[in-house]
């Protein structure tokens, strides 16, 4: 994974989220983006909703949900995946011999969200989601 891919990676979790805390299906997310469901909340409650927002709803509940984990004993050291798919290459298809480079992928991703190397959002990123 590349920053490319950490980004649309965070992208498609934080609109998941947003989806996910409006009560819509979150089977959605596949047929529709942040614009059909801005449109949508607007429509169901007469907020005005911009994509902007919804995006933003949807980062605040990531950083949320990893403030209650970290607060809750979790660190970095749980941002990992089963042993075989860290030591075992895949044996068929175009990835045939690769094994997850998460050691890579991970700082890539936490850069993307805003976090430390700790796997912590940073005060910067707090501050930004009204959070601190």
């Amino acid at each position: 994974m590349n920053r490319r891919e950490s980004s649309v990676t965070k992208i498609f979790q934080d609109l998941t989220a947003a989806v996910d805390s409006s009560g819509i299906c979150l089977f959605l997310t596949f047929a529709i983006g942040a614009p059909e469901l801005s449109e949508q909340l607007t429509a169901a409650t007469g907020i005005d909703f911009t994509v902007e927002e919804i995006m933003k709803i949807g980062e605040r509940i990531w950083n949320m949900e990893r403030l209650f984990l970290l607060a809750n004993g979790f660190t970095k050291a749980d941002d990992t995946l089963p042993p075989r798919i860290l030591k075992e290459p895949v044996k068929v298809g175009p990835c045939k011999g690769a094994v997850s480079k998460l050691d890579v992928m991970l700082p890539e991703y936490y850069e993307v969200r805003g976090w430390d190397a700790e796997g912590r959002p940073t005060p910067e990123k707090l501050q930004e989601l009204g959070l601190q």
